[in-house]
């Protein structure tokens, strides 16, 4: 059996997983491109370099062409604009895999562009963080080629696939829901807990959570919740404003997801915490942060 050609749209976090664990699992040959690849010194330019197996593509169009599969793992807002682009070179017939994290409605304006270019366009939701499991992550497939590509995702090693529905926006719809309350926890917590170490009652609000909802450590939970936003807050208030989009085309005036978008922001614009032990050391470093003159805080951009 001949190798299947696959395009990764999008290197990053997610991307990343996708080149090792598919070259991994063999049976395929990788294309990738990135929009940062022009750029040598970009965290996807030198990822790129670093795999011998993944051919680093100078376009879009030549990342995609000659392609059965192209998965897409770009960031929210690049949804649309990136299946707008393969469009334009995808091969007819071949599968698209979208796996952002986007509202029903950009994910139905991303089918429509590949659906218009001959190509067949797969609704994906993975619905945990890609790490631990990678490949394995839970991934809910829905639209009308679902049924059709599970089992060649199967094959190629997402043994976390499932069909979730053959309407389109299902899958999309249950993952920003989640994110309504995952990511709203990341900024709850945040906000909670800097406020609480000022006033030094931090260990006393986790002690409380345990009877409200248990975990077997919720300091190390905290720690872990507050540095994803910390490492991925840009990425995260992107997925967010989708998610606003989610609850507004509900009809329901997205009052919680707009306040989560900002803490998220503000979390990006405060990464450097992340690099702190300990939750108690990120607390006082975000403490530290606020406490500066404006100017001078990370991600002001003012010397």
């Amino acid at each position: 059996m001949s190798a299947l050609p696959v395009a990764l749209v999008g290197l990053g976090e997610v991307g990343e997983v996708l080149a090792r664990d598919l070259h991994a699992a063999g049976g395929v040959t990788l294309g990738a491109w990135d929009r940062l690849f022009p750029q040598p010194a970009s965290a996807p330019r030198r990822l790129a370099d670093s795999l011998p197996y993944l051919e680093r593509a100078a376009s879009m169009a030549q990342a995609v062409r000659g392609r059965s599969l192209v998965i897409s793992a770009v960031t929210a807002a690049e949804c649309c604009a990136a299946a707008a682009e393969v469009a334009r070179s995808i091969e007819r017939g071949a599968f698209y895999l979208d796996l952002n994290s986007v509202s029903p409605g950009t994910k139905a304006q991303a089918a429509h562009a590949i659906e218009a270019a001959g190509g067949r366009y797969v609704e994906a939701a993975v619905m945990s963080p890609i790490s631990p499991q990678r490949l394995g992550a839970p991934l809910w497939l829905a639209g009308p080629h679902a049924a059709e590509f599970l089992p060649q995702a199967r094959t190629l090693g997402f043994t976390g696939a499932a069909v979730y529905s053959a309407s389109p926006g299902k899958a999309a719809a249950a993952k920003m829901c989640r994110s309504v309350i995952v990511k709203g926890m990341e900024a709850l917590l945040a906000e909670s807990l800097v406020t609480a170490r000022h006033y030094q009652v931090e260990d006393a609000v986790l002690s409380s959570l345990k009877d409200l909802l248990p975990a077997a450590d919720w300091s190390h939970l905290a720690r872990y919740m507050i540095g994803r936003s910390l490492q991925h807050g840009a990425r995260r208030a992107e997925e967010m404003r989708e998610a606003v989009r989610t609850v507004a085309e509900a009809g329901l005036d997205p009052w919680m997801s707009r306040g989560c978008v900002e803490r998220q922001q503000w979390a990006a614009e405060h990464a450097d915490a992340q690099q702190v032990e300990g939750l108690a050391g990120v607390l006082d470093a975000l403490l530290q942060e606020l406490s500066l003159p404006p100017g001078e805080r990370t991600g002001s951009g003012t010397p």
